[in-house]
């Protein structure tokens, strides 16, 4: 049966525009090649008791009028998928040898902390928190819908933004001057974005740091209670997620695509399905590939050649009989370094492969929300992650499986010294279970060229003018995840709610701290 709409792909982007247009009274139908919806956002169970998500989350734009919350209230969803505030007084805990910081969500009391520590750059750190609160100001007035007034009565703060359109952060605190442990302090939660300050563009830094200072959260039942009620309001209405479908082939006449061919993973099939438009939340580079680059337009193939971000390293970890509350954790994230220079840690780990002195993330779901176990009640769960070269391990997976299992061994051990050294002590002697992943598995599982945690990678030349939107240049065909957006939990709800508006022309999208993420499209 043809569709209104045929969906590749079942990202969180895709499930919000899935969902907005199934409740809309459109037909959907949604292929989706892993047997868990959700990508990135999918969930995943072990030793049939500790379940977890894939990678390593926390959310923002939450909050009431927010985009998250506009959406769920448009799907009827506001009241059942809710969300737990981490904690505003310190929502994100930054640890490096002889500092310590903890990020508030009141930027007058993040220029108190610095201070303190930095007394002799206090004149240098009030001007860039300043900075950064002007540039989130400007950022958000240039978001759509886009009103002339709001530019005049703004015209400071969006001058202040547009400056810095092609800067790194590094660029920027060298500007401001900052004393070198305080970049770090700043820049700490870096696995957010899996670059380094000298690469990250300082857009995409303001944009998450100023949305998780409005508000850093974690859902109530976890991911997998997101994604399940998206799913659910897609089938209530009509709609289906197909598991286990894999996109094998594109059919195309003149410049429009009628649909593709999918294979039933498990019954080991090949159908064909056709829908008066398709929405692409494959990789936009694969499925351009897939369909023949010689299809799109010169301009949309400029922006196809974009570069992927890095991808990362993951460890799953559950203690028993300890409780992490005891030992400084709670509702907030820990970053790590042992190093006072990001970027020197980044090359270390990076390029060099060397985890001996690792610069890590560490998050304890367990204690983000009490309404709904992630395991069992005498056990917590411990989640670690850092960057990892997609190349390397690939190379090393392919060649020789048991060193590979070897690195991904070592990287652990070298963050448990850490952990046990400077956090938990004995921790290994609680440590119940432990798996870990590497950047081939983020291909395996969540279908990822190159492994890539982000889509494209969030540097000044992938975050300017050049940078890809839903629009592919093929009749009726449209991209819709991370490299056609922005990549997060927030961002892709943004991504897959703006599409929605786009084509139904039912407006939900208001001006928040998200909206500044479509700037650069819309430019």
């Amino acid at each position: 049966m043809k569709t209104d709409y045929l969906v590749l792909g079942s990202g969180l982007s895709a499930l919000v525009f899935s969902a907005l247009m199934a409740k809309s009274g459109k037909t959907v139908q949604v292929l989706e090649a892993h047997e868990h919806p959700g990508g990135f956002g999918h969930t995943f169970t072990m030793a049939k008791k500790y379940t977890f998500n894939a990678q390593l989350h926390y959310v923002w734009d939450c909050g009431e009028g927010h985009t998250v919350h506009r959406v769920l209230k448009k799907l009827n969803l506001d009241q059942a998928v809710t969300f737990e505030r981490y904690d505003p007084d310190g929502f994100d805990h930054m640890r490096m040898p002889g500092y310590a910081l903890n990020i508030p969500s009141d930027s007058q009391e993040l220029i108190r902390r610095l201070s303190q520590l930095f007394p002799q750059d206090v004149a240098s750190i009030r001007r860039f928190v300043e900075e950064v609160q002007r540039t989130s100001q400007g950022l958000q007035q240039l978001s759509p819908p886009v009103r002339p007034v709001d530019l005049l009565q703004h015209g400071g703060a969006v001058l202040t933004a547009m400056q810095y359109l092609n800067s790194t952060l590094q660029q920027v605190f060298d500007k401001f001057k900052l004393p070198q442990a305080a970049q770090t302090l700043l820049a700490l939660q870096w696995p957010d974005f899996l670059l380094p300050p000298d690469q990250l563009s300082f857009y995409a830094w303001v944009i998450l740091f100023t949305g998780y200072q409005q508000g850093a959260f974690y859902p109530t039942q976890h991911f997998e209670h997101v994604i399940d009620s998206l799913v659910q309001v897609i089938s209530d209405h009509g709609g289906e997620v197909r598991l286990n479908c894999e996109v094998t082939d594109f059919v195309c006449k003149d410049r429009r695509i009628m649909g593709v061919k999918a294979r039933d993973l498990i019954r080991k099939r090949t159908q064909e399905f056709t829908a008066d438009t398709i929405i692409c939340n494959i990789d936009p580079q694969k499925a351009a590939k897939m369909i023949g680059l010689e299809h799109f337009s010169r301009a949309i193939r400029q922006k196809l050649n974009y570069d992927y971000s890095p991808s990362n390293y993951m460890a799953y970890c559950v203690v028993k009989d300890l409780d992490l509350r005891d030992y400084g954790f709670g509702r907030w994230n820990t970053f790590h370094s042992g190093h006072h220079d990001l970027n020197q840690a980044f090359q270390q780990m990076y390029e060099k492969h060397d985890f001996s002195n690792p610069s890590f993330a560490i998050t304890t779901p367990t204690l983000l929300t009490e309404k709904k176990r992630d395991c069992p009640e005498d056990c917590q769960i411990v989640e670690f992650l850092t960057v990892a070269n997609y190349a390397y391990f690939k190379q090393l997976r392919d060649r020789d499986r048991k060193a590979y299992y070897q690195k991904k061994a070592e990287i652990l051990e070298s963050i448990l010294n850490i952990v046990e050294q400077q956090y938990v002590p004995n921790f290994r002697k609680h440590l119940i279970f432990k798996i870990t992943g590497s950047p081939t598995t983020n291909e395996r599982f969540c279908w990822c060229p190159n492994g890539n945690s982000y889509g494209s990678s969030l540097t000044p030349r992938n975050m300017g003018l050049g940078r890809l939107n839903y629009q592919s240049s093929l009749k009726n065909f449209y991209f819709c995840n991370a490299s056609s957006g922005y990549p997060g939990f927030a961002a892709t709800f943004w991504t897959g709610a703006l599409l929605y508006q786009t084509l139904s022309r039912d407006l939900i999208l208001g001006k928040s701290s998200e909206g500044c993420m479509s700037l650069l499209p819309s430019l």
